[in-house]
């Protein structure tokens, strides 16, 4: 997707990068968290208020939500699932910012977003149960294990696949709406596909983190 016109260009050429514009707004998405982080937690207080207060309500949604989908154990790796959640969130509403291109609009940036699920599901999987956790590739019957095993891995493998173009498909497909709008009205903002955008945004964050989190949860669950 070519873009008639994006922000950070100048940066990829005056410092020689080319990296690809995925990476470079990877990184400023990447810089406004850590900033916001920062920002947040440089004075806490015990009543917070402004941006602290903000990222409590954020923090907070986050782990009720991790609790009630994962339950008590899931609570160990709210770090990655709030990591996935509050990345692909900013990331996916920089579309919206005229002149910026999402990381979530690259295939790339999802699909090593999804091999990261993919991989921490199997290793908290073997860390839980050892080698027992082989058991969830061979159902209940043992005379069907190996036609279950090829099933359930064919399955496990097709995870990240359809986590990373479910994302993209959706962000990509905005992008192009958005472009085709700003090239036909460039000087009228459509706001309803502007509004329609941030409901894109969360819906498609909500949906990977929900997944992410039912991989794991099924990875730490006895196999039957």
């Amino acid at each position: 997707m070519t873009h008639p016109f994006l922000f950070l260009q100048w940066l990829e050429s005056k410092l020689h990068i080319h990296v690809g514009e995925h990476v470079t707004y990877t990184w400023l998405v990447m810089l406004v968290l850590i900033i916001v982080a920062f920002l947040a937690s440089r004075a806490v207080k015990e009543v917070p208020k402004g941006l602290q207060n903000f990222m409590e309500v954020v923090v907070t949604g986050v782990e009720n939500l991790i609790e009630e989908t994962m339950g008590p154990k899931g609570k160990t790796y709210f770090p990655l699932i709030a990591t996935f959640a509050l990345f692909i969130l900013v990331s996916n509403l920089v579309a919206l910012i005229p002149g910026f291109y999402p990381p979530t609009a690259n295939l790339n940036t999802n699909g090593a977003l999804a091999l990261t699920v993919f991989a921490m599901t199997h290793v908290v999987g073997f860390k839980e149960h050892g080698v027992g956790y082989l058991k969830h590739f061979c159902g209940p019957i043992i005379w069907l294990a190996p036609l279950m095993f090829i099933i359930e891995v064919i399955g496990h493998l097709a995870r990240p696949l359809s986590l990373s173009l479910r994302l993209f498909g959706n962000m990509y497909g905005h992008e192009i709406v958005l472009m085709i709008f700003f090239a036909l009205v460039p000087f009228l903002l459509p706001v309803p596909m502007m509004l329609m955008g941030v409901l894109v945004a969360f819906i498609q964050t909500f949906v990977f983190t929900l997944l992410a989190m039912i991989y794991i949860a099924g990875a730490l669950e006895e196999a039957h």
